[in-house]
């Protein structure tokens, strides 16, 4: 588990294989009633790895895929499609993230890690609970104080306890002519995006999940 309910699922790497970081496939349970069921999740490993690692929260409640994906013993097979778009890191930057968003950002963020070129990128990262934080000890040893977590639903003397939002924006940002990533909840990239651009940030340089 990399949370509570955000479990890490590895499997076989087919040969020849391979993707950016950042990038996403389309993936289905290679089950009769499930094979047709394909759901788009990120890669979180590298391209270097033996393996492909997806990073995914489980939704219960809603009895699909992510729930069906949970309960895969070792040797179940998944069904995957070619990699494609997602976000494409170009150059330091702000990344800004929310709840299960951040599973882009963990293939860049160990990519540019190995290659010892992490300096100059910040992540924001806004969940609700403290529990809620993918990966929270692998960030903090990768960004150090550059992981900036932020908590809405929860009083913790360890966390801010506020939204990602204009002020927030304002206050934390120091140049808004930097790159920027953004990725979460369809709402919450589209206000972010606005966010930015209203505070002077180049819509060329404000990268979203395509």
């Amino acid at each position: 588990y990399a949370t509570h309910d955000v479990k890490r699922y590895k499997f076989f790497k087919p040969q020849d294989y391979s993707f950016v970081p950042g990038q996403a496939t389309d993936v289905s349970i290679n089950a009769p009633e499930w094979k047709d069921e394909k759901r788009p999740f990120t890669f979180t490993c590298l391209n270097s790895d033996s393996y492909l690692e997806f990073t995914i929260k489980t939704y219960p409640s809603h009895l699909g895929v992510t729930n069906e994906l949970s309960k895969l013993e070792e040797g179940a097979e998944l069904i995957i499609g070619d990699p494609w778009g997602a976000i494409n890191y170009t150059k330091p930057g702000d990344f800004i993230a929310a709840g299960a968003g951040i599973t882009p950002f963990i293939a860049i963020f160990r990519h540019l890690h190995k290659l010892g070129k992490i300096k100059g990128n910040r992540l924001f990262y806004s969940n609700k609970t403290a529990a809620d934080i993918i990966l929270k000890d692998e960030f903090e040893n990768m960004l150090g104080s550059d992981f900036i977590n932020t908590l809405t639903r929860e009083k913790n003397d360890s966390y801010e306890n506020r939204h990602i939002d204009n002020a927030y924006l304002k206050e934390k940002i120091r140049d808004f002519g930097h790159t920027f990533y953004i990725c979460g909840p369809d709402r919450f990239v589209s206000d972010i995006n606005s966010i930015l651009i209203d505070l002077g940030a180049n819509t060329n340089s404000v990268i979203i999940e395509k």
